[in-house]
């Protein structure tokens, strides 16, 4: 699961890695926190509150938390994000009717301040759907483009079948996105290679 995304972090003592799991409701953010902790994912009930889950392997501890994404729970997301070591949003591409809410999430999340150049993983969730856009085109609906003050990654996956999701070689979708003034997708390249570039990401804001 998510652990091989930092397991190169120095040092011997363990050390503990704050990650916000976000994103609308329904966007699938429980599924794929289950899949990436590799739980049973059969019963999903939406997150009321929080979800907590904390793993221990390499000498790591990861604290993810997993937020509700109700409209009622989103004026307190921001309560969360202090000492956030990465952001991992989820967006459900099938609802296309929802990508302008949630893209305004999203922006206002990257203006805070306790998120300033923390970098940041979009996952392109339910992209076993007929109707799911393609994570190069969210990625451009979503400007991430414009982001110059952090790395960023999309990942096109499916939580429900863990598509995408667990670390494999070969496994699909993940598309690195250049930050120059075009901000064009580059190739496809595997998720083992992605999740080296998050454990790089926060290596560096560690050192």
């Amino acid at each position: 699961g998510l652990l091989s995304v930092i397991q190169k972090l120095k040092g011997s003592q363990e050390q503990e890695l704050r990650i916000i799991l976000l994103g609308l409701d329904n966007a699938g953010k429980t599924t794929l926190l289950k899949h990436l902790a590799s739980e049973e994912v059969s019963t999903i009930t939406p997150t009321q509150g929080f979800n907590i889950k904390s793993v221990h392997s390499h000498g790591l501890k990861l604290n993810v938390w997993d937020i509700g994404g109700q409209r009622s729970i989103r004026p307190y997301w921001k309560k969360y994000l202090g000492s956030t070591d990465l952001l991992i949003y989820v967006i459900d591409s099938a609802d296309q009717k929802r990508f302008e809410e949630t893209g305004q999430e999203l922006a206002e999340l990257t203006e805070d301040e306790n998120l300033t150049g923390v970098p940041l993983l979009v996952f392109a969730n339910k992209q076993d759907l007929v109707t799911a856009a393609p994570a190069a085109e969210i990625a451009e609906g979503l400007s991430l483009h414009t982001y110059r003050d952090r790395e960023w990654q999309i990942q096109a996956c499916s939580a429900l079948s863990g598509e995408g999701v667990q670390v494999k070689m070969g496994a699909c979708g993940l598309c690195r996105f250049g930050t120059g003034p075009k901000g064009l997708c580059s190739h496809p390249f595997s998720s083992q290679d992605g999740m080296n570039w998050i454990s790089s990401q926060i290596m560096n804001r560690r050192k």
